[in-house]
């Protein structure tokens, strides 16, 4: 039967709009767990030393199961409304205010961890003003291997183009090499420790705290920051989960990149302590700095040190993701997406990369001016945003536990907030403190 006169019949249907790629949840697990395990992984063994293994291995676990709680309440209330991001959900919460201080600690808790990374990788590779990088220490003192130099190579041809990836999605292969490395130096680790326990020379280990005059009880609440601070990475929530689609699938993956940093975490401090025992230094990196009196012992903290800078080349576009998008949402809240304004995208990220070189090798010593912002921003990203939004409850879907749980959290960041920022002012009064006040102060600079 011949088309009536004057109707158009397309000689094939239309086809139907390809559906959007989805992320799958193997790459989740790695950007998330990429996302937690940054620089901060040296400082855990230094908890088992001022803790004891049992209240060490504890706390690990304790902290895991409530950001893994903190993280189901961002996504429920985030599925319950319209909000796409960290400082959407805040703003449905508390109004403008709200989504001003998540922009505010994202962006003061990432791009102080950009020019964290940076210098370590100037520190290892070049080194500073008083020590020898590992590359000179092979090739000589040139040119072409100062820190200024090695960073901007590193800068051009290895962060520049994985920072350019329009989807967080794209991360996942190089968050799982980045693991890998992760997981490579947990091996090397285990099997240092399981040849010196073979030999006799692992040192003594306590089980429990000791409480002496060096070491007070207060003391020991000073790894909590290090242990909370540890977790953070819920900046990339809303990223990884909306190209997830399915919100089960979000929970799991974050589930399951928890299990592997509590693993990962608890055998890093483990063995940490096994090798070293009370000389373990607040990073771990500095142990394994030092000479050895053998050449395959020299290899093996060459090895570990190329692993963590590689580790932390790979976390940094992670990190550089957030931020970006933060930086947008705040000066450009009414324009088109981000990933679809080409010109717009590209300069915002040659701005973050510029800034964070140019303070990486102008300021290197920038440390104690991060150490209290990792002790505020980064705690009320983990702790207290979440538990405010399951106490606001604009959706009315929390139940009396949430509540709980949410008050609980918010106590237990603002005594955080207070031990870190109190040991950071006693570190920096010139008192010399031997026990983890330090170390707690070093680590939030590292996440």
């Amino acid at each position: 039967m011949s088309p009536a006169a004057g109707v158009e019949v397309p000689l094939l249907p239309k086809s139907k709009a390809e559906p959007e790629k989805r992320a799958s949840i193997s790459g989740a697990v790695f950007n998330v767990a990429t996302s937690i395990m940054g620089a901060g992984i040296m400082s855990i063994p230094a908890t088992f030393k001022v803790l004891g293994v049992i209240p060490a291995l504890a706390l690990i676990l304790l902290v895991a199961w409530l950001v893994d709680i903190s993280v189901e309440f961002m996504l429920r209330h985030t599925h319950s409304g319209e909000a796409t991001t960290y400082g959407g959900l805040m703003r449905e919460a508390f109004g403008p205010a709200g989504s001003l201080a998540v922009q505010i600690c994202v962006l003061l808790t990432n791009i102080g961890c950009l020019i964290i990374y940076l210098i370590i990788i100037g520190d290892v590779l070049s080194g500073d003003e008083s020590t020898v990088g590992s590359i000179q220490e092979w090739l000589g003192v040139h040119w072409w291997d100062s820190r200024a130099f090695t960073l901007l190579f590193i800068l051009i041809f290895v962060m520049f183009p994985l920072v350019m990836f329009r989807r967080i999605e794209s991360l996942s292969y190089s968050s799982a090499v980045s693991t890998m490395f992760a997981m490579v130096f947990v091996g090397i680790c285990s099997v240092m420790a399981i040849y010196a326990l073979i030999e006799g020379k692992t040192k003594d280990v306590r089980l429990l705290p000791s409480l002496d005059k060096q070491t007070s009880f207060f003391d020991l609440f000073t790894a909590v920051p290090v242990i909370v601070s540890a977790y953070t990475f819920h900046f990339n929530v809303h990223p990884i989960s909306n190209e997830l689609g399915k919100p089960s699938n979000m929970t799991s993956a974050v589930r399951i990149a928890l299990g592997i940093c509590a693993a990962v975490y608890s055998a890093v401090g483990i063995f940490g302590y096994l090798l070293f025992g009370e000389s373990i230094m607040p990073d771990l990196l500095v142990n394994f700095n030092r000479s050895s009196d053998t050449a395959i012992g020299a290899l093996l903290n060459d090895v570990i040190r190329f692993t963590y800078v590689f580790h932390i080349v790979l976390v940094f576009p992670l990190l550089n993701f957030p931020l970006r998008a933060n930086i947008d949402e705040f000066l450009f809240p009414n324009k088109s997406p981000l990933e679809k304004d080409t010109p717009r995208f590209v300069a915002i990220t040659v701005v973050i990369l510029a800034f964070s070189y140019t303070a990486s090798i102008t300021i290197p010593n920038i440390w104690y001016f991060f150490q209290f912002l990792g002790s505020t921003s980064a705690i009320s990203l983990v702790f207290i945003f979440p538990g405010a939004i399951a106490l606001r409850d604009v959706h009315g879907i929390s139940t009396k536990r949430d509540k709980v749980i949410g008050g609980i959290m918010i106590i237990l960041a603002v005594i955080t907030s207070i031990i870190a920022i109190s040991s950071n002012i006693y570190s920096l009064t010139g008192n010399k403190s031997k026990s983890l006040g330090l170390m707690a102060a070093r680590f939030c600079r590292d996440i």
